[in-house]
C-alpha cells in the first residue's frame, strides 16, 4: 500500500485508511469475531490508518479496535474522537455536544484504556461545540499532547474560520469531513484553507455510504439499525434519480477495468496528495476491492471528463 503524509504534520499513513464505525455501529450487527479477523487482515494488507470514536457503539467500536490491533502497538495510526455529551448510556449525537476541557480529558483517558495504547495518534473533535470556544478545545488537546497522551489534533466537519482559530492555538494535523464525487461542498472554502495551512484531509463516506459501489438499487432494503434506513438519499426515488452518478463511475471503470467504487476512491486520491479517504467495510472482498483503488491512475482527461459530467448532474436528497 502506498503512503501519504497528512499535510505538513509529518504523520505518514497508508494512502487509504479503514473506517471502522460500521463494524459495530450504524448498521445491522456484525459478528465480532469476524470483525476482529478483518481488522487483522487489514494490517496484513499494509493498511496503517484506522478510524474509530467513543460514540460508535457507544464504546464498543473502540474496544473492538483496541483488541484487534493490540499486537501492533506503535506500528499503526489510530484515530478516535471526542465531542458528544454523555447521557445515561454513554455519548450519543442525540444528547448534544460537550467539548468542555474536563470532558475532553475524561474521554482521552477512557479511550486510551479501551484502545489499549499509550497515546492517541490522532484525536479529533467529532463535531464543533457551539458552547465552547474552539481555542479552548485546541488548548486542551495541546495540554494532552504535552502530557504525551495525544500525538496529533484533528477537527471534523469544521468550517474554515473554525479551522483557522484552532490552528492558531494548536496546529491541526487533519480535518475529517464528508467528501466524495457526489458531495463536494468542502471544495469552495475548506479545502483551500487546509491547503494553505498544511492540514491533511480525511474524507469519510467516500463511497456515499455504499451507494457509489453500484450495489444498491431502489429495491434495496435496510435494517432499522442501519442509518441509511432513514437517510434522504436512500429513498427509492432518490436512488432512482441518483443512478446517473453510478452510471458515470461504471463508464469510467469499464475503461480502466475497475469497479465504480474503485473509480470513486481513485477520484478522491487524485484531488490532492494529502487526502486520505477512510472507506468502511465489513468483508475481506470489499477491503481488497477498496485497496486496489490506490493503484488506479486517473489522467487529467479522465478527471476533466468526470468534472464535466458531474456539472450536469443534480444529486437528489440531503446527506442527512
Amino acid at each position: 500500500m502506498k503512503r501519504r503524509v497528512l499535510g505538513n504534520s509529518g504523520l505518514e499513513v497508508s494512502a487509504l485508511g479503514l473506517g471502522c464505525m460500521r463494524m459495530s455501529f450504524a448498521d445491522k450487527p456484525a459478528d465480532r469475531h469476524e470483525m476482529l479477523k478483518l481488522l487483522g487482515q487489514a494490517v496484513e494488507r499494509d493498511i496503517t490508518f484506522f478510524d474509530t470514536a467513543e460514540v460508535y457503539g457507544p464504546f464498543t467500536n473502540e474496544a473492538l479496535v483496541g483488541e484487534a490491533l493490540s499486537a501492533y502497538k506503535n506500528q499503526l495510526v489510530i484515530a478516535t474522537k471526542f465531542g458528544f455529551k454523555h447521557g445515561p448510556h454513554g455519548p450519543t449525537p442525540a444528547d448534544g455536544f460537550n467539548s468542555r476541557p474536563e470532558q475532553i480529558k475524561r474521554v482521552a483517558e477512557a479511550s486510551l484504556k479501551r484502545l489499549n495504547i499509550e497515546a492517541i495518534d490522532l484525536f479529533y473533535q467529532h463535531r464543533v461545540d457551539p458552547n465552547v470556544p474552539i481555542e479552548d478545545v485546541a488548548g486542551t488537546v495541546q495540554d494532552l499532547i504535552k502530557e504525551g497522551k495525544v500525538k496529533h489534533f484533528g477537527l471534523s466537519e469544521a468550517n474554515a474560520e473554525t479551522i483557522r482559530k484552532a490552528h492558531a492555538v494548536q496546529p491541526v494535523t487533519a480535518l475529517q469531513s464528508e467528501y466524495s464525487i457526489w458531495f463536494t461542498d468542502i471544495e469552495a472554502e475548506i479545502l483551500p484553507t487546509c491547503e494553505e495551512l498544511g492540514i491533511g484531509v480525511v474524507p469519510y463516506s467516500p463511497l456515499g455510504r455504499g451507494f457509489l459501489t453500484g450495489k444498491i438499487d431502489e429495491t434495496t432494503t435496510y435494517d432499522k439499525s442501519d442509518l441509511r434506513s432513514h437517510n434522504p438519499r436512500f429513498t427509492p426515488e432518490a436512488i432512482r434519480a441518483n443512478q446517473v452518478v453510478v452510471d458515470l463511475l461504471k463508464r469510467i471503470g469499464d475503461e480502466k477495468n475497475a469497479t465504480p467504487a474503485q473509480i470513486a476512491l481513485a477520484w478522491l486520491l487524485a484531488q490532492k496528495p494529502w487526502i486520505v479517504p477512510i472507506p468502511g467495510c465489513r468483508s475481506l472482498a470489499r477491503l481488497d476491492e477498496n485497496m486496489a483503488a490506490a493503484d488506479i491512475e486517473l489522467t487529467a482527461a479522465d478527471l476533466e471528463d468526470i468534472k464535466n459530467a458531474m456539472s450536469h448532474i443534480t444529486v437528489m436528497g440531503s446527506r442527512y
